[in-house]
C-alpha cells in the first residue's frame, strides 16, 4: 500500500495543522476533512491557537541557539555514539568467536525488544498518574492549594528546579494542590486543577528531559494529554476534555513557562 494510500491518522491531521504534510498526502486529507466537518473545525481551531502562541513567542526567535542544538555539537555526540555502538558489536563478536556463552549473550541482545521513547514513557506516567489521583474524593492532593507557597517550596527542592504554579482561572480551572511522584529514576510533581462541572485536570512535571519538542497529543481511554520538553524539563497535561480545551490549557501553561521574567534567577514554571 502507497503512502497516498494510506489511511489519515493522528499524525496527518498534526502535520496538516503544523504545515508540514507532503504534498502527496494533501488531497487524502482534505478529502478526510471535507466528511467530517467537526474534525475540520476542531484543526482550524488549533492552527488558529497555534499561530497566536507563535506570534505572542516570537521573542524567542532571537535567542541564541543553545549549545546541545547546535549542528556541530549534534553531530559530534552522534559520532560518540556510533563509536559506543561499534565497541559493543566488537565485544558481542568477540564473546561469539571464544566460545563460551557467547552465544547465549548475543542472542539475548539480538532479540531483546525495542523500547518506548522517553517521552512516550512520561506520557504513559502521567496518565498513570491522572487516572489515580483524580479518582479521589478525600485525598486527591497531598498539599492543597490555601499552603500554596509551602507546596511549591517543597516541590522545588525535591526537583532542584523552581516551580509555580500556573494560573488558569481565565479556562475555569482552580488550583487544587499538589503531589510529589516517583517517576523513573527520579521525582516528578503534579499539580492538580479543577472547574465548575468538576473536570479534572493535572500537570505533571518531570526533571532529566533533555531533548526539547513541540506539542504531543495523545489519548487513552477517554483521558487526553498534552505533552512537551523544553530546557530540561518534561511537561504533561491531562484531562477527560476535548482536544481543544486541552490545547488551551497547554498553551496557557507554556506561555507562563516561556513568559519574560526579569531580575528573577532559577526557573520559572
Amino acid at each position: 500500500m502507497s503512502g497516498r494510500d494510506t489511511p489519515v491518522g493522528e499524525d496527518d491531521l498534526q502535520a496538516y495543522v503544523d504545515g508540514r504534510l507532503p504534498a502527496e498526502r494533501q488531497p487524502k486529507v482534505e478529502a478526510y476533512l471535507a466528511e467530517r466537518p467537526e474534525t475540520a473545525s476542531a484543526l482550524e481551531r488549533d492552527r488558529e491557537i497555534a499561530e497566536g502562541l507563535r506570534q505572542r513567542l516570537v521573542f524567542k526567535a532571537d535567542e541564541p541557539i543553545p549549545a546541545r542544538l547546535r549542528i556541530a555539537n549534534i553531530r559530534a555526540a552522534r559520532h560518540g555514539r556510533f563509536a559506543a555502538t561499534r565497541l559493543r558489536i566488537a565485544a558481542v563478536m568477540g564473546w561469539v568467536i571464544l566460545g563460551s556463552m557467547g552465544g547465549w549473550l548475543a542472542n539475548d541482545v539480538l532479540r531483546a525488544p525495542a523500547l518506548p521513547t522517553r517521552v512516550a514513557v512520561m506520557a504513559d506516567e502521567a496518565i498513570a498518574a491522572h487516572r489515580t489521583f483524580v479518582v479521589e474524593v478525600v485525598h486527591p492532593v497531598e498539599v492543597r492549594a490555601d499552603e500554596k507557597a509551602h507546596l511549591l517550596q517543597w516541590l522545588s527542592k525535591r526537583l532542584g528546579t523552581r516551580l509555580s504554579a500556573p494560573d488558569l482561572t481565565a479556562l475555569g480551572y482552580r488550583l487544587m494542590g499538589g503531589r510529589l511522584l516517583p517517576a523513573g529514576a527520579g521525582p516528578a510533581a503534579m499539580l492538580m486543577y479543577d472547574d465548575d462541572q468538576g473536570t479534572r485536570l493535572t500537570l505533571f512535571i518531570k526533571t532529566d528531559e533533555k531533548d526539547e519538542t513541540s506539542f504531543q497529543f495523545v489519548e487513552e481511554d477517554g483521558v487526553s494529554a498534552l505533552f512537551w520538553r523544553d530546557a530540561g524539563l518534561g511537561y504533561v497535561v491531562s484531562a477527560q476534555a476535548s482536544r481543544e480545551r486541552l490545547m488551551q490549557a497547554a498553551t496557557a501553561v507554556y506561555e507562563s513557562l516561556n513568559r519574560p521574567a526579569p531580575s528573577l534567577s532559577g526557573r520559572t514554571l
